[in-house]
């Protein structure tokens, strides 16, 4: 199975990106892993809509652009669908027996363009509570890990 994570915006934070990389390691024993970090857009004036929907449509762009051929798209959104840890392990072997790839999109701190939130296969909500982007990568590389040990029958899911 390939699982490909497009991010948008960087990270700083020391202690997140040593997160990041011990859930990568983890997930290398079940899948190939790739991440996909693209420039989040400049916005001058943060209460100006127009402004903030612009980027979130050159963001979108590059999204949709760096999404692999044939990949099956969740997207994370506060809309999106809110699962049990085996519910989505379930919906990743599916998505996974179609074509083996899988791609997973968190959007910058503005949120998700329209138009990637049209093409996604599935949408999907973490929690109801709000969350800063770049915790939501640590996030979900916990939670696809988590995903992987249950498919594979291993304890760490509990």
């Amino acid at each position: 199975m390939n699982i490909t994570l497009i991010t948008v915006g960087t990270l700083k934070e020391q202690y997140l990106t040593t997160a990041m990389g011990e859930y990568i390691k983890r997930l290398s024993a079940y899948a190939k892993f790739e991440e996909i970090n693209l420039k989040e857009e400049k916005i001058l004036d943060e209460d100006n809509e127009k402004e903030i929907a612009a980027a979130l449509d050159a963001e979108g762009e590059k999204i949709l652009k760096a999404v692999p051929k044939d990949a099956y798209l969740i997207t994370l959104c506060v809309e999106g669908v809110q699962v049990s840890s085996e519910e989505l392990a379930k919906k990743i072997e599916t998505a996974a027996q179609k074509s083996g790839k899988i791609c997973l999109v968190i959007g910058s701190s503005h949120g998700l363009s329209p138009k990637v939130k049209a093409a996604s296969d599935y949408r999907m909500s973490v929690s109801k509570l709000t969350f800063p982007h770049q915790l939501m990568r640590v996030m979900i590389l916990e939670i696809l890990y988590r995903s992987m040990t249950i498919l594979a029958g291993k304890r760490y899911h509990k």
